[in-house]
């Protein structure tokens, strides 16, 4: 896609035939395509901002709890700044692929100076809110910021740098948590973080791989130099850092506690399960979006309601 970056003010001056057939097409006005730009769905993501908290225990005091959600909005608007300038950017690619072409701005609905307005205006807004919480907090989204519009104007074409910042995305929401509230993170928390987004990160690349190789999908420059092994390698040895950091985690929070059934440990049992039920839809090369798949895989969301309940046991009873 780094190729058609450059085309996108090319494209600008067609957009308002386009908006006027998307529209007429059913899909919907300027207000409802820029919300669907902004990605509400995938603020799912941003719940991550709440591990520091509730894996400290001290979700349920009020002030902490408040922060927690502070920070939460926040990213939530400055994550979707993010994919109004992404969706922008990328609106000819987006136009060639067989799924993308249907969002708002390659659609025509959401004009490109529209998207860049609106994302400015969430930014502005995110930042602001931040701090009500702490100016760390303020930070962290403006280093975010920062990171992803490099990922946007360039860096997603570089392979594996590519990987790096988007697992770096899901990173610093937990941070955010952490800086927002005072509270500090155990580095293995911090690597289950890390090498848990590289997997889902991998994974989703490794679906648009397949899809290139089943449709002949238009795909982004970077990905042209993934083979579909490396990234089966990539996700694979994340897993497993992934699961062996959780597992040294659990046995830092048991020795901790010192007492009580040991919940912690007995939670890596739907951790590992559904680590590896995930690793099921990343094969088959269906793990695109990886809040799809949570949002409709019920086994996977039984498991994932098992593994808070165990932590709700072992952190607050």
């Amino acid at each position: 896609m780094s190729e058609t970056t450059h085309e996108a003010e090319a494209g600008e001056t067609s957009v308002s035939s386009e908006q006027t057939a998307g529209q007429a097409a059913g899909g919907g006005n300027l207000v409802t395509g820029l919300l669907k730009t902004a990605r509400p769905r995938q603020w799912v993501k941003n719940v991550l901002v709440l591990a520091a908290p509730f894996t400290a225990g001290e979700i349920a005091t009020g002030g902490v709890l408040l922060e927690a959600l502070v920070a939460f909005a926040a990213f939530s608007l400055v994550a979707s700044a993010v994919y109004l300038v992404n969706d922008a950017i990328d609106v000819e690619a987006d136009r060639a692929h067989p799924t993308k072409c249907k969002r708002p701005i390659a659609a025509g609905i959401v004009p490109v100076p529209a998207a860049y307005a609106a994302s400015a205006v969430f930014f502005l807004a995110g930042c602001a809110l931040s701090l009500l919480a702490s100016w760390q907090l303020l930070v962290v989204l403006v280093v975010y910021m920062a990171v992803q519009l490099g990922y946007c104007f360039g860096l997603k074409h570089q392979p594996v740098v590519d990987l790096a910042i988007v697992g770096s995305g899901f990173l610093m929401r937990v941070i955010a948590g952490g800086v927002a509230t005072g509270i500090s993170l155990s580095q293995w928390f911090l690597l289950v973080t890390a090498f848990g987004s590289l997997f889902m990160v991998a994974g989703k690349r490794y679906a648009e791989v397949m899809l290139f190789e089943r449709t002949g999908a238009k795909i982004r420059s970077s990905l042209k130099k993934y083979s579909a092994s490396y990234l089966r390698f990539v996700w694979a040895t994340s897993a497993a850092i992934l699961i062996m950091s959780y597992s040294l985690w659990a046995f830092e929070q048991q020795q901790a506690l010192q007492e009580g059934m040991a919940w912690s440990v007995i939670s890596l049992v739907p951790f590992v399960v559904a680590v590896l039920r995930y690793a099921v839809d990343v094969d088959s090369g269906n793990a695109g979006e990886p809040e799809e798949i949570a949002l409709h895989d019920r086994v996977l969301q039984v498991l994932g309601g098992a593994w808070v309940v165990l932590l709700v046991l072992g952190f607050y009873l």
